[in-house]
């Protein structure tokens, strides 16, 4: 009877041993990562959606575990492969759960940084859906409506205090062709069509602090953060989409919506001119399993070239090699003060929770994995009046 006694206090003993090994461990791994954060490592977060139909018509089996909040095992048949990021979101975890933890970067983009988001993965991974969501229907909204809101917020909250101009600008890359989404926008409002070879020139530049500018975009003014998602909706619905197999409207392009914030500081008399840019990427695809031709195929080869680009130059920084390879793409040019350059960046690897994409979820995370190895130099944007008066004084 004694024997019995003692056995269960020792198991219980070690239960709880175990689970403070175990809280200990994620502590351990959190720490680390925010040691990596205040490098400027860039921060990368991992998000697997539910099962997709399809996948359920396939009765496709998880090969997906989450031992515990930063990390992601992916089951094999051999050996099973662990992957330590800094927050991992299971196929339960809501938009209000995903944005809690991107929050404190709107605050950044207000304080005069460059920030940025951007979603990889697979195509029909749900990048679209974090990124975007659908704002129309509540709880339902994804990084970018809630991100406009807290915005604005912060920007009521401050008013006293501060003077806050918000603008924007917003464009795809189709087929390796820059496309100003809001100048279409625009020519459909006033009954317009758009002619081929019509549209004004856009050019990549980088401004005298390194931030990248698109030349010639169109940029609106967004006072409220309801004509923000007005000009945001009306963008995406000139966005370039398409069926797939493995998905019902397949993001065919590109996206960078850039909300550029301008706040002024009545004390100390400076400006702090930040910018967030949400990307949106389109997904890597095989034709075989999407069943891509013609038009889709053209479009798929286009999104793979400059997705092995963007492959490149994340390689290329995370061995630390003197020579980067942005101006490959247009893409990885329009990336490049977000990898390797003076931005806070976040970014979502995707994944499909399905032994059927086992493959491309092992290699997104492969490829999230090298971003981590990356640092940033981000920097704060702050101008006295009186700079900003001798630069407005010289244009």
């Amino acid at each position: 009877m004694e024997t019995k006694k003692t056995m269960k206090a020792q198991t219980k003993q070690m239960n709880e041993l175990e689970k403070l090994y175990k809280k200990e461990s994620v502590l351990r791994k959190r720490y680390w990562n925010m040691m990596e954060d205040m490098k400027g490592k860039i921060r990368v977060y991992c998000r697997c959606r539910p099962f997709a139909k399809y996948e359920i018509d396939r009765k496709c089996q998880s090969v997906v575990d989450f031992p515990d909040d930063v990390t992601i095992k992916i089951k094999q048949e051999r050996n099973d492969k662990e992957f330590v990021y800094d927050q991992c979101f299971s196929g339960t975890s809501s938009q209000e759960e995903v944005f809690e933890d991107c929050r404190r970067l709107v605050q950044s983009a207000m304080d005069g940084y460059n920030v940025c988001v951007f979603a990889y993965g697979q195509t029909g991974s749900g990048k679209t859906w974090t990124m975007v969501g659908k704002p129309e229907i509540e709880g339902c909204g994804g990084l970018t409506p809630r991100s406009i809101d807290e915005l604005f917020l912060l920007a009521e909250q401050n008013k006293q205090t501060t003077t806050t101009k918000v603008s924007c600008y917003m464009i795809e890359i189709y087929n390796d062709n820059l496309v100003d989404l809001l100048y279409i926008m625009s020519m459909k409002e006033k009954g317009k069509k758009v002619r081929a070879g019509s549209e004004p020139r856009l050019d990549i530049k980088k401004d005298s602090k390194g931030m990248v500018v698109i030349q010639g975009a169109v940029v609106l003014e967004c006072p409220t953060a309801e004509r923000t998602m007005t000009i945001f909706d009306a963008g995406n619905k000139v966005r370039h989409v398409g069926s797939t197999k493995m998905n019902a409207e397949s993001s065919r392009s590109h996206l960078i919506f850039a909300v550029l914030v301008e706040v002024y500081d009545k004390q100390t008399k400076k400006t702090a001119n930040g910018k967030f840019s949400f990307i949106d990427l389109a997904g890597s695809e095989r034709a075989g399993k999407t069943g891509a031709t013609a038009d889709r195929l053209k479009e798929a080869m286009s999104i793979n070239k400059s997705l092995s680009a963007l492959g490149n130059v994340i390689s290329a920084l995370s061995t630390n090699e003197k020579f980067i390879p942005y101006r490959d793409n247009k893409l990885t040019l329009v990336m490049s003060d977000s990898l390797g350059g003076n931005a806070k960046t976040l970014m979502f690897v995707n994944i499909s929770p399905a032994d059927y994409n086992c493959e491309e979820t092992l290699t997104s995370l492969v490829y999230a994995s090298r971003v981590k190895l990356i640092t940033n130099e981000a920097k704060q944007e702050k101008d006295s009046a009186e700079v900003r008066r001798s630069e407005c004084g010289s244009e």
